[in-house]
């Protein structure tokens, strides 16, 4: 094996929130952290960063001066042992932009784009995740074979802190609550 190859140190180690706060952008870039522990996610391809980006920007337009839209940032869920993860989009407080970390009171819905490598962690892993946070809405977006994306909705129930289901879309997804919504996600 050669030094190329060789993981840093700090990828086989517990990492606290603080040691994470120190870090450059360019360090953060590219990995989650998952009960204190880095989890390095390769980039997504482009039909699924196109799809985020389409989605981001749609709930954005919809979502007036009270919400943002954003894709590709972290969302802190837990400090100890710190937990952060990056969802595809993630509609959050627009009076919440500057503060950091991100945290589940900041946050309104994280939508997951499921790609190759990524179907477990974001049907499974992850909603269970976001729900014990307390994040009210999420959404996996399924690239289906015809080309034209499944959303699948999830509702939290507060009192359980676990999601039920909401509706299924294919290619159009009409949402009237918290904000009205109508993107048409057609064929990518």
């Amino acid at each position: 094996m050669t030094a190329e190859t060789v993981a840093p140190a700090w990828m086989h180690e517990q990492i606290t929130a603080e040691q994470y706060n120190s870090w450059s952008a360019e360090q953060c870039a590219g990995i989650e952290i998952v009960d204190g522990m880095v989890v390095v996610s390769p980039s997504a391809s482009k039909r699924p960063n196109r799809l985020a980006r389409i989605l981001a920007n749609a709930l954005d337009a919809a979502a007036g001066p009270d919400w943002n839209a954003d894709t590709d940032f972290d969302v802190r869920l837990q400090d100890v042992p710190l937990t952060n993860r990056r969802p595809d989009v993630v509609v959050y407080r627009a009076d919440t932009i500057d503060v950091t970390p991100t945290r589940p009171e900041h946050v309104l819905l994280v939508a997951e784009v499921v790609s190759p490598g990524s179907e477990t962690t974001d049907r499974i892993v992850k909603v269970d995740q976001y729900a014990k946070a307390g994040i009210a809405f999420y959404w996996r977006i399924e690239q289906a074979a015809t080309g034209v994306p499944l959303i699948y909705t999830y509702v939290l129930d507060p009192a359980t802190r676990s999601y039920r289901t909401g509706d299924m879309f294919t290619g159009v997804v009409k949402v009237s609550a918290p904000f009205t919504v109508e993107i048409d996600l057609g064929r990518l």
